[in-house]
């Protein structure tokens, strides 16, 4: 018996097929949902100010966007922040029906996690001394290590959407 047809006799997948979990490009249209919702929040906190001095470790350390403090202080670096992920979030949410505003949103999420991703080297205090070093995260590396995630998902979302538009 083939593989595929002893998976169907399996009753989880069987219940799984029908509860539509299976359904083609859900994933796809999950992983942007969830996407456009993180950058609606993270944008939205970006407004206050205290998280004006919550990112001075971040953006003082980070060697791709230390630049945005002597440009706009502390507020104005805040606020460019969150006008630019509600802005990827935005194109994200667009890419649901316009392939090429979904690539501009991608484009800017996978580099807004490179900038975020390339602080993790250079934060202070990022690695417990006493519990031996490396890869002992403290302080707020465990914080910057989801960006890891967030930038493979931006990669993913990406590529999805390069690929659906050349198939167009």
């Amino acid at each position: 018996m083939s593989a595929i047809a002893s998976t169907t006799h399996n009753p989880l997948v069987r219940a799984l097929q029908k509860s539509g979990l299976l359904a083609e490009d859900l994933d796809y249209h999950v992983v942007r949902a969830s996407m456009v919702i993180m950058f609606l929040f993270f944008g939205y906190q970006k407004w206050f100010p205290y998280e004006f001095e919550r990112l001075v470790p971040f953006i003082g350390n980070g060697p791709l966007i230390w630049w945005l403090y002597p440009v706009f202080g502390h507020a104005g670096a805040s606020y460019f922040l969150g006008v630019s992920e509600w802005t990827f979030g935005t194109l994200l949410f667009a890419g649901f029906w316009n392939r090429p505003l979904g690539i501009l949103g991608a484009l800017g999420s996978t580099g807004t996690f490179i900038a975020t991703v390339t602080i993790i080297p250079f934060m202070p205090d990022g690695w417990d001394v006493a519990a031996g070093g490396f890869p002992a995260m403290t302080g707020n590396v465990p914080f910057l290590m989801k960006d890891v995630v967030l930038l493979a998902v931006s990669f993913y979302l990406l590529r999805q959407d390069v690929v659906r538009l050349i198939r167009q």
